[in-house]
């Protein structure tokens, strides 16, 4: 009877999750009853004590015993089994390693591979359609445009700051940037709608498209970045590309086809897109600068004030303020707010889930898009030249990306 008091004594709990926590209590030598002072109660309580640690032991092996097969987990000394000097562990734990990686794989979502490069595809489609939406209104101009559409991205974008709580002015050391990175952006935008107003669709994106060649370039200037003679390579072959795009008439001659409207028109659309192409390359240069400390909505708030602001000024100077002819443009005006808003927010979801290099060759759809928009909804077909030209900014953009993946995944 005085031998059992000596035997440890355990308790069992088991949590939600099938882990079994087994305590063990091993009875003190100097207590009471082994000094010879016990008394009924106390050998009625270590009957009592007995059974109850049988039956927990019985349940502990009924409720895990495949548990206990497969993580090995050290057993119980059995009945009459002596412990020996060694007392046995505070607690241990077993746990049944099938059902719990069952759940941890059940738990974890699983990723998509190809879904940052579908993001990126829908910003480049949305992106497309605004330049189509902007060639076909009629009797407005690029900057009147320009405002309507950051007018209402404001509207939109104020929900998401307060839901956000990121505040209308970001970090103190950090407005200066976002204040250059929204006029930088929204002249870059109002540059590109006045450059698709005056020459073909599919010419004005594909110089608006060379910004990454410039951005590069940049980046070596004012952020010490690297720059390798490939890069060199690929702003000449983007300069060749404008100008297949251009055609000056000292280089093609007089009678250029393919021109909408007449040459002068032609040339300041160009002049405006390449324009427009360096202030996109600034940008990016900007926001490298500011980095992730600055949430996104906050960015593009700058750039929709900044934009509005500047429209408003701008349009009343020139003396071009007019609302549109008809209902369908002004729904056509805030369908480009609409999708400006989504195709910022899926190029930067695009960003977040897959690296620069692909998302910018996804990117390189947009060409493809401006030239089927233009032959389909436009009624009008692309030169020898201009598809020429597109080919060679094409080409030095994807080069740009390619490098930058490389690079990117080498260091990984």
């Amino acid at each position: 009877m005085d031998d059992r008091n000596h035997c440890p004594q355990e308790s069992t709990l088991t949590a939600v999750d099938h882990v079994t926590v087994v305590f063990h209590k091993v009875a003190s030598h100097g207590d009471s009853r082994s000094a010879g002072g016990g008394s009924e109660g106390d050998h009625d309580g270590g009957w009592w004590d007995e059974a109850k640690r049988t039956e927990e032991r019985t349940h502990l092996r009924d409720y895990d015993c495949d548990a206990e097969k497969e993580t090995g987990s050290p057993k119980l000394p059995e009945e009459g089994e002596e412990s020996g000097a060694l007392c046995p562990p505070a607690f241990c734990v077993t746990r049944k390693a099938a059902s719990v990686g069952e759940g941890g794989s059940q738990g974890k979502p699983k990723k998509c591979p190809g879904k940052g490069l579908f993001y990126a595809f829908l910003s480049t489609v949305f992106f497309s359609m605004i330049s189509l939406l902007v060639k076909t209104i009629k009797g407005v101009h690029a900057l009147e445009i320009s405002g309507f559409r950051c007018f209402f991205q404001m509207l939109f974008i104020v929900p998401l700051l307060i839901y956000h709580k990121t505040g209308f002015l970001g970090p103190r050391d950090k407005r200066i940037y976002l204040m250059l990175r929204g006029f930088l952006g929204s002249n870059a935008m109002m540059l590109l709608f006045y450059a698709v107003q005056q020459m073909p669709l599919a010419d004005a994106t594909v110089i608006m498209f060379s910004n990454p060649v410039f951005t590069s370039l940049l980046a070596w200037i004012f952020l010490k970045e690297k720059c390798t003679l490939w890069d060199c390579v690929f702003t000449v072959f983007t300069l060749t590309g404008v100008i297949l795009i251009a055609r000056p008439p000292f280089l093609f001659g007089e009678h250029i086809q393919g021109i909408e409207g007449n040459y002068a028109n032609h040339i300041k659309g160009t002049i405006a897109a390449f324009a427009g192409a360096i202030g996109a390359a600034c940008t990016m240069v900007v926001l490298r600068k500011i980095g992730k400390s600055v949430h996104y909505y906050l960015s593009v708030w700058y750039y929709a004030v900044i934009g509005f602001i500047q429209s408003i000024i701008m349009v009343t100077v020139l003396g071009e303020w007019k609302l549109p002819y008809c209902g369908q443009d002004r729904w056509m005006l805030m369908l480009i707010a609409v999708l400006g808003i989504a195709g910022q927010t899926f190029l930067t979801k695009a960003l977040q889930l897959e690296k620069a290099g692909p998302v910018a060759l996804m990117r390189t759809v947009d060409v493809v898009l401006a030239f089927f928009f233009q032959f389909i909804f436009l009624s009008r077909a692309p030169t020898w030249l201009s598809l020429g030209g597109a080919l060679c900014i094409v080409l030095s953009t994807s080069g740009v990306a390619i490098k930058k993946w490389f690079c990117s995944s080498r260091k990984s």
